[in-house]
C-alpha cells in the first residue's frame, strides 16, 4: 500500500529518490543512527532518501539494523518483535536476527507478537531503502507500543554495537493540521529533537515512544545530531488542509564534517 509491489519498479523509485537526495562529495563517516518518516514514498520518500543518502557511505560496513516503528494497528504493552525468521518486500528477503532477540530475553519489556507486525508499514516501508543502501544486513525489527523511556533505551543501548550497527527509528511528525499550523508545530518539534528531548507527544511525533528513548540514549552517549530534511504532505502530494508532517536526522558518534 505505500510502495509499488513490482520488483523493477520499486527499485527504480527508491534509486529515483535517492537520486533526487541531495549529492555531496564522497564521504567515509556515515551515522551511527537515523530518523526516517514512514508514510507512502510519493508522501516522504524525498525526506527519507535524505537520511539513506547519509547512510551510503555503510555499504560493507554495516551488517546489522535495529529498527524502531511505533504500532498503528495492533496495540501491543513493550516492544515486540516478530516470531519470523525474515521479512520479504519485492526487492527480495531480509533476514531477521533471531540470535540478537535471543540476546534480550532476560528483559520484560521485549516481547514477541506477529499480529503488531502483520499489517505494520512503520518498519516496512524502511527496508527497501536499507536493502538499496546497504546490500546485506539482518534485522533486530520492534514494533513499539506502550513503554517507558528507560524500557526503550535499555534495549537500544543492549543491541548498539560498534560500526557494523545502524540504529533506524521511525516516526512522522505531527498529524492532520493545517499546513501552516502544522508548519509552526512540527518546526518546534524539528527543534526539540536536535536538542535531544525526552518528553515529546504523540502529537508531536507518532513514533515518540521509540524516539524518546533513543534520545535518553543519545544524551549519555553525546552524539552529534545533524537535521538532513524535513517538510509535510502539503510539500510533496497532498493538499494543505490536512497535513503530515515529516523530518530527517543522522547522529553522529563523532562530529559530523562540516557541510
Amino acid at each position: 500500500m505505500f510502495y509499488p509491489g513490482n520488483p523493477r519498479a520499486l527499485s527504480n523509485e527508491v534509486d529515483d529518490l535517492l537520486g533526487g537526495a541531495e549529492a555531496l562529495a564522497p564521504r567515509a563517516a556515515f551515522p551511527k543512527a537515523i530518523i526516517v518518516p514512514h508514510a507512502g514514498y510519493i508522501y516522504s520518500g524525498g525526506v527519507a532518501a535524505g537520511a539513506y543518502d547519509a547512510v551510503r557511505p555503510a555499504r560493507g560496513v554495516v551488517r546489522r539494523v535495529v529498527l524502531l516503528g511505533p504500532v498503528h494497528r495492533v496495540p501491543v504493552r513493550g516492544l515486540a518483535a516478530p516470531s519470523s525468521e525474515a521479512f520479504a518486500t519485492p526487492l527480495g528477503q531480509v533476514q531477521v536476527d533471531r540470535e540478537a532477540l535471543a540476546s534480550l530475553k532476560d528483559l520484560p519489556q521485549v516481547v514477541t507478537s506477529d499480529a503488531a507486525h502483520a499489517l505494520e508499514h512503520s518498519l516496512e516501508v524502511q527496508l527497501p531503502f536499507l536493502q538499496k543502501t546497504l546490500g546485506s544486513f539482518s534485522l533486530v525489527p520492534f514494533a513499539v507500543g506502550m513503554a517507558s523511556v528507560e524500557e526503550v533505551a535499555q534495549v537500544i543501548e543492549r543491541l548498539w554495537g560498534g560500526p557494523e550497527t545502524l540504529i533506524v527509528i521511525s516516526t512522522d511528525l505531527s498529524h492532520y493540521h493545517a499546513y501552516d499550523e502544522a508548519k509552526r508545530i512540527d518546526g518546534a518539534t524539528l527543534g526539540r529533537i536536535q536538542e535531544l528531548a525526552t518528553d515529546l507527544s504523540h502529537d508531536e511525533a507518532c513514533g515518540a515512544t521509540a524516539l524518546n528513548g533513543f534520545l535518553h540514549l543519545c544524551r549519555g552517549k553525546g552524539l552529534h545530531v545533524l537535521q538532513l530534511a524535513a517538510c509535510n504532505s502539503g510539500d510533496t502530494a497532498g493538499d494543505k488542509n490536512r497535513v503530515v508532517g515529516y523530518g530527517a536526522f543522522a547522529f553522529y558518534e563523532s562530529p559530523p564534517d562540516a557541510r
